[in-house]
């Protein structure tokens, strides 16, 4: 599994050159940027721009991990769908193809003969990515026991909205391309349990002298008693008046729309250090870095791919992503101390299309066990 997670960081920082090449490249930019009415769209195009780069990065990631692990691209699975159909009504796959001229033909058919945008897409879905040695040590783990969950752009709206001087509260972006990630998780087939996670920020900073992004990357591996990180534990504690070791005062992320009894109950308590964030791959994000002690989310428009990657890490570093109704449940039936993780394996019973895969029960990213005890004990009488 450590090499798993070293093609999956790969994998990943390709994505996000495809992500910021559609930013800064003349040929992709013009077209991520065009918003159309429904009447206006050109007919050669069944979706716009963004649906298309947002499957590529998936089948790029797709592509690459299959290559090098022969056999667990058939169990890599993401929100989009590969099938697009032209203006002549042919279904085109799309796919990375062996060579980068034959995948730049591909993709002009879906590009309605748009060859200078096709050629740009094709040469960032083949250019070579190298990164540093990943201190990950030694985990194994039958691969025929591995899924992959593959969020390729999360944050689209933000990614296409492109806001680049979004100022920071506290070092947490409410909006902006910082809050676009690419999410990569691996879970337990049987299981369902988070195993290896990365999450890549694309945008993470602008030089400010060649206007260009800088990404940034994150990883964890948790499997039995192997937890091993990219980062750190703070580890921030405060000391109580009676000398014992207290968590430090609690900071959360929701999300702007949050029901109102869950942002009172949160806003009470936390004295003001209340973040507002898009996407649920950087929320969980500020979660992994001590930005914030939690992430909270009442709703049930979480998928499995917005969550498997950030929670292994965040398993991995001694926290975790609990289902929030489930715990408060259990916590008003007498067992508190029953607090059940999200799951990865199981599609949600009687539902159809993406609500099979969606958190039913909203959810908790938590730093520590006391931060998600907290997190509970404020919300065990509002009306979920």
């Amino acid at each position: 599994m450590s090499e798993l997670a070293c093609a999956l960081v790969r994998a990943s920082e390709k994505a996000a050159n495809i992500a910021r090449s559609c930013r800064q490249e003349d040929a992709l930019f013009g077209l991520l940027v065009e918003e159309k009415k429904e009447g206006e769209k050109n007919k050669k195009f069944v979706a716009d721009f963004k649906t298309l780069a947002d499957v590529l990065v998936q089948e790029v990631i797709k592509h690459d991990i299959g290559k090098e692990f022969p056999g667990l691209e058939g169990c890599i699975f993401g929100e989009e769908s590969n099938e697009f159909t032209n203006g002549l009504g042919e279904k085109i796959q799309v796919k990375v193809c062996d060579t980068e001229q034959d995948t730049c033909l591909l993709l002009s058919k879906v590009l309605g003969g748009n060859m200078a945008a096709a050629a740009a897409l094709a040469r960032a879905a083949h250019r070579d990515v190298a990164v540093s040695n990943l201190d990950v040590g030694t985990v194994h783990l039958p691969q025929d026991r591995l899924g992959v969950w593959v969020d390729p752009i999360d944050s689209t709206f933000q990614y296409i909205r492109g806001i680049s001087d979004s100022i920071a509260d506290r070092n947490v972006y409410s909006q902006g391309l910082q809050c676009v990630t690419v999410l990569i998780g691996v879970y337990d087939l049987q299981t369902g349990e988070p195993l290896v996670g990365v999450v890549n920020q694309p945008f993470a900073a602008l030089d400010p002298k060649t206007q260009k992004w800088n990404g940034k990357y994150y990883w964890g591996i948790s499997s039995g008693s192997n937890n091993i990180a990219s980062l750190q534990p703070s580890g921030e504690r405060t000391t109580g008046a009676d000398g014992s070791q207290q968590e430090a005062l609690m900071s959360v992320v929701l999300s702007t729309g949050e029901a109102e009894g869950v942002k009172k109950a949160l806003l009470q308590a936390c004295e003001g250090r209340v973040h507002y964030a898009a996407g649920a791959g950087y929320k969980s994000l500020c979660v992994v870095l001590g930005l914030v002690d939690a992430y909270v989310f009442s709703e049930d428009t979480t998928f499995r791919w917005d969550c498997c990657g950030p929670h292994a890490i965040l398993r991995s570093m001694g926290g975790g992503m609990a289902d929030l109704k489930e715990c408060l449940r259990l916590r008003r039936d007498g067992k508190p101390e029953l607090r059940p993780e999200l799951v990865y394996n199981a599609p949600v019973e009687g539902a159809a299309g993406a609500d099979r895969w969606a958190n039913k029960g909203g959810l908790v990213a938590y730093r520590s066990p006391a931060h998600l005890d907290a997190v509970l004990a404020l919300l065990s009488t509002v009306a979920l």
